[in-house]
């Protein structure tokens, strides 16, 4: 199997639900700090991904090959429906770029100036490929990110934003709300998708 299972799961410590099921995690994925991680049912995370830190994920979620979450002590929290395509990255932390602290993983905290934020995706939000998420955002309902952007800042519901910073350039259709009905109610018929119309 290309996945870890439930069992592997568990032993690594991260919380799951109450009866777990569709939690598809590349065994090629990278996972570090996992009892702070909290995940539910009906998720994808692909090869070479590398999740770290204090990260929950809602059900419905595809974190795409190559994507790095950097969860932190306050986390990193992504609400259902949510993608993550290829090489975007999201930072819950960031160091003190200014001279009057150290910066390095093997450093000693105490010489550093780390700040934590958290990040928070509400449901059908959308991040594209190579796209860079800073500490303390919040992604509104059924928001876009653009590929290559440099998010420092809030999206409100149903924005695309883009560029570098990233800056509104668009609003985008609430029919995926509609949508979201529908395809619960066929789920609850059909439980054991594997993502795309492929079943598990």
């Amino acid at each position: 199997m290309s996945h870890l299972s439930i069992d592997e799961l568990k032993q690594l410590q991260i919380k799951l639900p109450k009866n777990p099921q569709n939690i598809l995690v590349s065994k090629k994925a990278s996972l570090y700090n996992t009892h702070l991680m909290e995940f539910s049912n009906n998720i994808r995370i692909d090869d070479f991904a590398i999740l770290s830190g204090a990260i929950k994920l809602e059900s419905f979620i595809h974190i795409a090959a190559f994507v790095a979450l950097y969860g932190g002590k306050n986390g990193i929290e992504i609400s259902e429906f949510c993608t993550i395509s290829p090489k975007a990255t999201i930072f819950a932390s960031n160091d003190d770029f200014s001279g009057n602290a150290l910066i390095s993983g093997v450093v000693d905290s105490r010489f550093c100036n780390t700040t934590y934020k958290k990040v928070l995706l509400k449901k059908h939000t959308q991040i594209c490929s190579n796209a860079t998420i800073l500490p303390d955002v919040v992604c509104g309902i059924g928001s876009v990110l653009g590929a290559f952007s440099l998010l420092k800042s809030n999206i409100n519901e149903f924005e695309i934003f883009a560029g570098i910073p990233a800056k509104k350039i668009g609003s985008r259709a609430k029919k995926i709300l509609e949508l979201e009905i529908a395809f619960k109610k066929d789920f609850a018929k059909n439980t054991m998708y594997g993502g795309g119309d492929s079943k598990i």
